[in-house]
């Protein structure tokens, strides 16, 4: 959950200069973009156990969703967090402070869920909210800061994700870092999930993304994400206009953040699932799945569990891909990953379709002046995979010549270009040093 609740009700104020000392939260955590499942897009506000036994948010919701991660092979691939967001708690502390889980749709308390989901070998998340509420009106963390990253602490949670609702602008940044600062003091690793930029940036004020990268693990830079592929759309454009000022603070352990992969709900055509997921990894996003697991189709959850593209996405290198040109209506995405061949890296290039003219568009590029593709003089051609399809029988491609692909409409096309040089010979590394 994010802004969307609140937007409205936010000011659009300055951001005063802080002149405190800051510490960062330095726990080691997120190396590389975190995976797991999340359960605001998909289950919102749900609290109604009576007539929605099956979608409240409930201690029954995330024990299935954790039972179903192992069972359905989400865990193997990857996806290690279950994660509630809002909702979760009574609608007042308890006479010493303390949050409390609501006790009927949690009834064994939240260190009894956390237990569950880590004897399953899963990870625990759980939201807040940096302000006086939380977007829904339930208890916010002003005058608790320290109680709470305790309380959490002690519940056993491995990721919290702190919204901006209610809070105050001006005090917003401190008051982030001062929260991480307290969750530092616990000794508990706890992933940082800030989202004080959507609120800035939502207000024409640019976040300072070096405070971020010293505070937080992982943040949300836009608005919260629907279930429609126009609400993808909105959230791509948002991360290509602004790739420049946002791809450098992006990497090994703090990550721009787009919101959730919606794949397997309501709004998304098949089409419309490759070209988001293909999106995020090029953006080297999270890859925080939002949907009912049970009623994933087959070929989603094929998607979703796509060895070749969760591969992409987790690179160990950690950089954030960029929009290179539009032909068309066609958007060329390019992100650089490893291996490294000679002095050459792989590259992901994503051919995502804006148009819904009715049949797949062939769009034929030159690797070099259209993608990117290199100007070294070493390279020769590259051996291209398709990731939605069999890794078995790569194409070959020349540097001088055209790549063709054929998009669907709404649709989007995955490859890995894997530089061919002319050395003699080829030496694969894990040495990174250099630009793509």
């Amino acid at each position: 959950m994010g802004y969307a609740w609140f937007r409205g009700l936010l000011l659009a104020v300055l951001v005063g200069s802080f002149t405190v000392m800051i510490r960062g939260l330095d726990n080691g955590l997120a190396p590389r973009p975190p995976m797991g499942w999340m359960s605001w897009e998909r289950y919102r506000c749900i609290t109604d156990c009576k007539k929605y036994p099956d979608e409240c948010i409930s201690e029954q919701l995330f024990k299935r969703v954790a039972d179903l991660m192992v069972s359905e092979g989400y865990l193997d691939a990857g996806y290690e967090y279950v994660n509630i967001d809002d909702c979760w708690m009574e609608k007042e502390r308890d006479e010493n402070g303390v949050l409390q889980p609501d006790r009927e749709r949690f009834p064994n308390g939240i260190k009894h869920l956390a237990d569950y989901i880590h004897e399953r070998g899963l990870k625990f998340g759980i939201y807040q909210d940096i302000g006086t509420k939380t977007c829904a009106g339930y208890p916010g963390m002003v005058g608790f800061f320290e109680l709470d990253a305790q309380t959490f602490a002690d519940w056993g949670v491995d990721f919290i994700k702190i919204d901006g609702c209610y809070a105050d602008l001006e005090l917003m940044v401190d008051d982030y870092i001062k929260f991480g600062e307290y969750m530092n003091k616990t000794g508990r690793p706890i992933l940082y999930s800030c989202s004080w930029p959507a609120y800035q940036e939502y207000n024409g004020i640019i976040p300072d993304y070096e405070q971020l990268k010293e505070t937080c693990n992982m943040w949300r830079n836009w608005g919260d994400i629907e279930d429609s592929h126009q609400s993808v759309e909105e959230i791509t454009k948002y991360f290509s206009d602004n790739q420049k000022r946002i791809i450098p603070h992006s990497g090994p352990g703090h990550w721009n953040d787009p919101d959730t992969l919606v794949l397997g709900n309501y709004g998304l055509s098949y089409a419309q699932s490759k070209s988001q997921l293909a999106v995020w990894t090029l953006l080297a996003a999270p890859f925080l799945i939002s949907n009912d697991l049970s009623r994933v189709t087959p070929e989603i959850k094929e998607l979703l569990l796509n060895k070749a593209i969760i591969a992409a996405n987790q690179d160990s290198l950690g950089r954030q891909g960029r929009l290179v040109k539009t032909v068309n209506k066609i958007e060329i995405w390019k992100r650089p990953i490893l291996p490294k061949i000679g002095s050459e890296l792989t590259q992901v290039v994503a051919f995502v379709s804006r148009r819904a003219d009715g049949a797949p568009y062939a769009i034929k590029v030159n690797l070099r002046e259209d993608v990117g593709l290199s100007n070294s003089t070493v390279v020769k051609g590259y051996k291209v995979y398709d990731l939605f399809e069999t890794q078995a029988n790569p194409a070959f491609v020349r540097v001088k010549d055209h790549f063709e692909t054929r998009v669907d409409p709404t649709g989007a096309n995955l490859y890995r270009f894997v530089p061919i040089v002319s050395t003699g010979f080829i030496r694969l590394s894990t040495n990174v040093d250099g630009e793509e």
